[in-house]
């Protein structure tokens, strides 16, 4: 059975269920980028080899 994942590798599933482990609040996904992106926090996550890496500490602050 072939799974059918998104862009970048994710599977879209897998994107709908994730959000910021610091708000809670929704993800946008930047498939150029391979990060998900939370605009209430300011931080986008990377997304390494069609893994998320969804720890703070690894996320890039988002600054204007």
């Amino acid at each position: 059975m072939t799974q059918e994942l998104g862009k970048g590798g994710v599977d879209p599933k897998l994107l709908e269920l994730l959000v910021c482990p610091l708000t809670k609040g929704r993800l946008r996904h930047d498939r150029e980028a391979r990060e998900l992106i939370s605009d209430t926090a300011r931080l986008a996550y990377p997304i390494r080899e069609g893994i998320p890496i969804m720890l703070v500490s690894e996320a890039r602050r988002i600054d204007d």
